[in-house]
């Protein structure tokens, strides 16, 4: 569940904000590797306080047991209202831009109209799934989960060829400044950063359902974010074996200008990995908040 909550369209955005706010691909990994264990160490926190409070509800119940109802009311309704409504709005446009990219690979500017169409459609479908079955809401995530790993797999083994075959000119001086910055732009690369594992926090949201949680939420959560960090920086490198880093700042989708030059005409696969991974973060998202102050 972490796994696929976490990898969404993050990794297919965040790049572009790292670099620029680093100035340098070396930099840049090194603050991809930063985010992976910062996230690790909020995830084992969070896991810390779902052992503790072996109830579905998340911050709600944490806030209710230590500060008392109204400030867990004001947290939950400001989470439900904006936050999470707001960025599943986003991801979902996301995956609808993507999915658009499928079948319309050669327009410049998709219709406006039925961008937002599609992306009401994926949350309708996605509200729907878990309104009537927990365990097809998991089983899709599942699905989504692999299906997203095996599309970022797919990134990663193609720079993996091109490594093998000697394309590593784009390593060589890999902290040269490929722009100039000023160190108050390195916050916002982490925010860029934390941005892609965004989603660490809502495993303890359903610890009630969890068997044996004193153990599992802790071994769960070391697995993902291990995997999670990894797929980050190996996806990375492959972006990086075929995009130079002023290519990838100049792009504006950073997996479609990769699979257009690994793929060519087939480069609609990425992007139908990239739509499965927004839906996958969409439902593990909507799955965990569901569960806000559900204990009783």
């Amino acid at each position: 569940m972490t796994v696929g909550t976490v990898i969404g369209s993050g990794i297919f955005i965040s790049p572009k904000g790292i670099l620029m706010n680093t100035g340098s691909l070396g930099a840049s990994m090194i603050v991809w590797a930063l985010c992976g264990v910062l996230a690790t160490l909020g995830a084992l926190s969070y896991g810390e306080l779902g052992t503790t409070f072996t109830k579905s509800g998340g911050d709600y119940i944490y806030l209710m047991e230590s500060f008392g109802p109204m400030v867990a009311f004001i947290r939950i309704w400001t989470y439900l209202v904006s936050v999470r409504t707001g960025s599943s709005a986003v991801v979902a446009l996301t995956a609808a831009t993507y999915l658009h990219r499928v079948f319309l690979p050669n327009c410049e500017e998709l219709p406006y109209i039925s961008v937002r169409l599609i992306a009401v459609v994926i949350l309708v479908f996605i509200f729907y799934v878990n309104c009537v079955s927990v365990p097809l809401t998991t089983h899709l995530q599942v699905i989504l989960t692999v299906a997203k790993v095996l599309g970022i797999a797919l990134i990663i083994l193609t720079g993996f060829v091109f490594i093998c075959k000697g394309q590593i000119q784009n390593f060589e001086d890999s902290f040269e400044k490929t722009i100039d910055i000023k160190w108050q732009q390195i916050p916002l690369a982490f925010y860029a950063g934390l941005f892609a594992f965004s989603g660490w926090q809502y495993t303890p949201t359903f610890a009630e359902e969890i068997v044996r949680p004193g153990r599992t939420l802790p071994l769960s959560i070391i697995i993902s974010m291990v995997i999670i960090t990894t797929v980050y920086l190996t996806a990375n490198v492959g972006y990086f074996v075929l995009l130079t880093p002023t290519q990838l700042l100049d792009s504006d989708a950073v997996a479609l200008s990769f699979a257009q030059q690994a793929f060519g005409s087939f480069s609609w696969i990425v992007s139908l990995a990239v739509v499965l991974s927004c839906i996958g973060a969409i439902n593990g998202g909507i799955f965990s908040t569901s569960r806000y102050g559900s204990s009783k």
